[in-house]
């Protein structure tokens, strides 16, 4: 039986780079979604492919069974799109053959000063943050349902979203950010709880700041400020919010569960 497959949206950079590193050392195939620089995509693609030839994981018996010959692709989206979140999923079933993990990694904030309510109130921002942060999750889930449902793998398919510790906390890079963060974590539960009975589970991270590309262009005193709450004294490694998606796939009892990494920040 071929390998099960997993979905990463953002998948080119950072904690979906690191995912699908993750992933392909278990032995899943994967599709890496990006929105416009196909080079990076492409270029991971090729570092999976490079890399995993000889990483067998849990359901590879010794060898990596890949049904068409494909264990790692690249598709272009912008999931800001409810169409093109329905065609990323066919896509993926077209090249692939099944689906039966969705890391729905996505995101979106502008920065402002959290504690000057006038650069909080451009309804413009709050209109992305939403579409971006809890509608498009919703559209990709609905879309993926069907496939995550004839899963064969045990516990059945698996649904995770990339929430943030902003949704947790009274912190962020935005108010919008942070409340529409809140309000992923609270969809992912409502969706563990409404699709239990269909063999899905739904789950979310948490992750405090990580030193990603986009935390990079933070102003260095916004990094530090991030950094003197941990009680860790050190910000998030992806790798770490990595394992934790990676868990979440192996733990065949764990639904409507939000797992906060973020080094104590919130403590």
């Amino acid at each position: 039986m071929a390998s099960p497959v997993a979905l990463i949206t953002a998948g080119s950079a950072g904690l979906g780079a690191a995912t699908a590193k993750a992933f392909a050392a278990m032995g899943l195939r994967v599709a890496i979604n990006y929105s416009s620089n196909e080079s990076r995509a492409n270029s991971l693609v090729s570092e999976l492919e490079s890399t995993s030839s000889t990483a067998f994981g849990q359901w590879a018996n010794g060898r990596v069974e890949t049904g068409n010959g494909k264990r790692f692709i690249a598709i272009r989206a912008d999931v800001s799109s409810r169409p093109e979140v329905d065609k990323l999923i066919s896509t993926t079933i077209q090249e692939l053959g099944r689906l039966d993990i969705v890391f729905s990694n996505h995101g979106w904030t502008k920065l402002t000063n959290f504690s000057n309510l006038s650069e909080n109130v451009n309804e413009e921002d709050w209109d992305k943050c939403w579409n971006m942060n809890v509608k498009s999750h919703l559209w990709l889930f609905n879309s993926a349902k069907g496939h995550l449902e004839q899963s064969p793998m045990r516990g059945g398919g698996c649904f995770i979203t990339t929430s943030s510790v902003a949704g947790v906390g009274v912190m962020g890079s935005s108010l919008a950010y942070a409340v529409t963060k809140s309000a992923q974590i609270h969809l992912a539960k409502c969706l563990a709880s409404i699709s239990g009975a269909s063999n899905i589970r739904v789950n979310s991270v948490s992750p405090g700041m990580m030193m990603t590309e986009w935390s990079s262009s933070f102003p260095e005193s916004k990094r530090n400020a991030a950094i003197k709450k941990t009680k860790l004294g050190r910000l998030t490694e992806v790798e770490d919010v990595a394992e934790q998606v990676c868990s979440f796939v192996r733990n065949s009892s764990i639904t409507g569960a939000n797992a906060v990494i973020d080094c104590g920040s919130i403590l």
